[in-house]
Parts: C-alpha cells; structure tokens; sequence
C-alpha cells in the first residue's frame, strides 16, 4: 500500500494518482504564467480595462506594503522583547507544568530540566569555521550541557576531508554533551535524493537506533532541533524554547519557528545578498504575527514524537525544511502548527568567492526556496485523499489558499509592478495613446509606487536597527547598508521573481529539481 505522505512527485505514484498528481504540479506555474502572459495579451487586446487593472494592483500593492510593514514593526518589537527576557529565570519560575500528550488526554507532569535538547546538524563541504562557530552557539546559549544530545550529520560524499573535519570537532566538543554522535550518511542510496533531508533523516534514525532506544529516553521528553550548520543561537534560545513548549496548548502537535537573521557574514557579503537575506528575514518576521500562515522554514524545533510519529524525513526531497511540517499537518488531519518564537538564529548570508559567483549562486538558492511550490501539488493531494476522514476541513482549504497566494505572489507581483503593468503604453496602440488613461497612467502608477517607497524606507531602518554593532566596523558600512536598498526593486526582480517563476516553470514541465548547497563562505 503506498504511503502518499512520503510521495515527493508525480512519478512515484501511478495509473490515475499520477496523472492527478502531475496536473497538481502544472497548477502552480500555469497560474503565474496564465497571469503574466494573460496581462501581455488584454494589454493588447483591452488596454483600457489592462490599464485600469494595473491602478487597481498599484493600490493593492500600496496597501500591502502598508499592512505588511505594520506587521514587520509588530514582530520587531516582539523580538526585541524576547531577547531582553530572562528566560532561565521564567523556566525556574514556571515550575512542574501538567502537559496533554495526545487526543486522548493523556498527561504528564514536566519541568524544564527533564527536557532533552537534541540538535541535528547536517554538513556536507562546510568549512571548520562555520562548523565551530555553530558549536560555540550552542554551548553559550546557557541551556546546561548534560541535556544536549548532538549529532553530526555528515555526508559519506564529502569524503576524507569530512571525516577529518568532524574528528576534529569531536575532539573539540564531544565531551561537553551528554551524547554526542556523528553519522555518516552513506553515498548513491536508491531511491534517495542526494540532500540534507536525506542526511537528516538517516542521522534520526542512527540516534534512536545506537543512543535513544537503548538507553530508554522517554520520547515525549525530547525536543529536536534541526539547524542548518551555519546557525549560531543566541543565549536563551534553547530556555526559550522549552518555556514556549511548556507553556502553549498542545505542545506535541506543534512545530517551533525561530526567526533566521542573516548576520554571520553579513559585512563580507556583495549588497545585492545582503538585500536579498534581509528580504527573507523581515518576510519570516512579518509571518511570525500570523501563525497559522506560518510553516517551518530553514533551522527549527519540534518534537521527538512528532518525529517518530511520521517516520522521519522524507529521504526524496529538496524543500524537506518545509515538507517536514506539511506532513505533520496530513499526518494529524490538520491538527499541527508551528509556534512562533520571536527569538533569532543567526546564520549566513549566500557568499560565494567573488561578486558573480555569489549572484549565480544566489539565484541558485532562491530557485531552490521556490522549489517549495512542490508542497502546493503535495497537500492538495492529500487534502483530497484524506478529505472523508478530515474534521478540521477548514484548516486544510485556508493552508491550500496561502500557499497558492503565496508561491503566486513570489512569482509575479513584482513583474507586474516593474515590467508587466507598462505593457499597455507599448502594445495597446494609437487608439489607446490617445486617451487620457494613457497619459495619467504613468504618473499615477510613479506616484503610487513612490508613496509604495515607505516601506523599503521602514526596511532600511529596521536593518540598521538589527545590525550587530563592532567597534571594527566603520559609520560608512552602516551608510551603505541604507542607501543598499535602493536597490530593493532590482534585487525582488531577479533574485525573487524570476528565480521562483523559474522553479514553478520545471516543476509545470516535470524538470524535477535535485538538491543545490548553497556556498557559505567568511
């Protein structure tokens, strides 16, 4: 019997599934596409109802950057309150809590310290650098050391240099945990995809297999966090985390969402990344005020049981930060969330050696975030598989929606905005050239996107605000950290748009896309 919550792509099903699942994949990159050529042709076609729609978009736009910076300035002063907390002081003050277990009402009685903090560190051609600083964090983040239970995921591709490599950190480190364990996730497995899912994914289950289960750790009392190797956490994290998971409603049906700040190499890195990181941290901070928008992304925290429920990883993905949640959420007929944090990681920034390479190999990165449309095909899949059997219906249709929004969003409102909505000036003819729409058009769109400018301001200072301050750093690099976004339009374009139109474009056609390392360099 198939287990459709382990399927990745149309091909690894048959006969009516997979023709179902394939047209799933086409909706993506037919609704963005229909979009933008749709506006090509009625620019021709209907220019005066083209242009009036543009206007409207423009509004639209206006608003949402209105909406969304309020959101940013919410979850700003959020985080900023949550770093100021003493979180050990609010663990010990919390004292034993009565926690629900499962639907049934089961409970039991916990205190922060009967909490194991395992944490997965996958890695493939870091550098020891990155690696050692990833330690460091998690050893100065004060949460006490003989809770830890960290692994080493490395990649038998990585070959000798790999093995040298976690040696060296396990001489450094390893006895400053109360387990610690390196894996070493075998090369050309069948049927796996070469990636970090797959690594993770075999490092769980060596950890049930040689640590977990042999010594008994109660499931329900450990937490796992899986983090990119370039993760530093800040002191608190980990407090913060168990406070949060003693504290909400259903903790084991829930994922735990830290907010990425692209900070580690954030004054080595070409503007344009720079930009483009701080566009993904605000985008996970502004999410961060709607929960139930949100789905796991990059470095985060869940449950053991969670983990275990589902059979870990999916070993044939490439977004598998984000597939791990939506399993979840079809695992538990929809009851699954993800808790925000308001609490930051910091990790790098996309930096290759030199301007151009970082630029193609940020695009890389982006087409692989946008790859995440794969998810789209996979939960209206399940949405229809599972849909007799589903009591909160409503949950599933609402996910469906923001995901469909979403991925669409990425891929054509800022076309639309900087190419697309001129269209009707150049193919809408002289009968069109000749109205007054045709004459305002440039100027209300010019305005409406100057008054739109608010919000790359609200950005450019929340940047400035959450930069980390050095003596070494000169007043000209925090200058030029301002004046980098006027470059913003630019950067959404080609590091947004037309990456994610592109990832939506393969996945329309069946160009399956394999897991791309995104390059860390310092």
């Amino acid at each position: 019997m198939i287990n459709y919550l382990k399927i990745s792509k149309a091909t690894d099903l048959s006969g009516r599934d997979r023709r179902l699942y394939r047209l799933l994949e086409i909706l993506p990159g037919a609704l963005s596409w229909g979009t933008i050529i749709g506006l090509a042709v009625f620019s021709a076609l209907a220019p005066i109802g083209t242009a009036v729609f543009v206007i409207l978009f423009d509004i639209y736009w206006l608003l949402l950057v209105i909406f969304l910076g309020t959101h940013l300035l919410i979850s700003y002063r959020a985080m900023k309150r949550h770093l100021k907390i003493d979180w050990v002081k609010k663990c010990e003050e919390l004292g034993e809590r009565v926690i629900t277990l499962n639907e049934s009402g089961q409970t039991m009685k916990l205190v922060w310290r009967d909490l194991y903090q395992v944490v997965i560190l996958p890695t493939y051609n870091e550098s020891l650098e990155v690696i050692r600083s990833c330690f460091e964090g998690i050893i100065k983040a004060g949460y006490p050391l003989d809770r830890f239970i960290v692994v080493l995921a490395t990649e038998e591709r990585g070959g000798e240099e790999a093995v040298l490599r976690a040696k060296q950190i396990e001489a450094d480190y390893g006895q400053k945990f109360a387990r610690f364990l390196i894996t070493s996730h075998p090369a050309n497995i069948v049927g796996e995809l070469k990636g970090k899912g797959a690594n993770q994914s075999f490092a769980a289950k060596e950890l049930k297999r040689l640590i977990i289960d042999p010594e008994q750790i109660d499931y329900d009392k450990i937490l796992v966090n899986v983090f990119d190797i370039d993760t530093v956490v800040s002191p608190g994290y980990f407090h913060c985390l168990a406070y949060t998971f003693l504290t909400v409603e259903r903790p084991y049906r829930a994922s735990y969402q830290p907010v990425p700040v692209y900070h580690n190499n954030i004054w080595q890195a070409p503007f344009f990344a720079r930009v483009a990181a701080f566009s993904n941290t605000f985008w996970q901070m502004m999410q961060q005020i709607k929960p139930e928008k949100l789905a796991t992304y990059s470095s985060h925290s869940m449950t053991w049981r969670a983990l275990t429920d589902i059979g870990f990883w999916s070993t044939n993905m490439v977004s598998e930060d984000s597939r791990i949640f939506w399993h979840c959420f079809c695992f538990y007929k929809g009851d699954y969330r993800v808790e925000p944090l308001y609490f930051p990681v910091s990790m790098d920034i996309c930096m290759d050696s030199n301007h151009w390479t970082t630029a193609r190999s940020l695009y890389k990165q982006q087409r692989r975030w946008g790859w995440g449309a794969e998810n789209i095909p996979y939960l209206i899949f399940n949405t229809i598989k599972a849909w007799p059997t589903i009591t909160k219906k409503k949950h599933f249709i609402n996910h469906i929606a923001v995901q469909l929004y979403g991925f669409h969003s990425w891929a054509t409102n800022a076309l639309i905005t900087s190419i697309i909505g001129w269209l009707p000036l150049f193919l809408g003819g002289e009968r069109f050239n000749a109205t007054v729409l045709s004459s305002n058009l440039p100027g209300v769109t010019r305005w409406l996107m100057t008054l739109a400018m608010v919000g790359m301001v609200l950005s450019a200072i929340i940047s400035l605000m959450i930069l980390p301050r050095s003596k070494k750093i000169g007043a000209a690099k925090y200058v030029i950290t301002i004046v980098q976004w006027v470059f913003l339009p630019i950067v959404i374009v080609f590091f947004g748009a037309i990456p994610g139109l592109e990832a939506q474009t393969r996945l329309m056609f069946g160009k399956y896309m394999g897991f791309w390392v995104t390059p860390k360099h310092r």
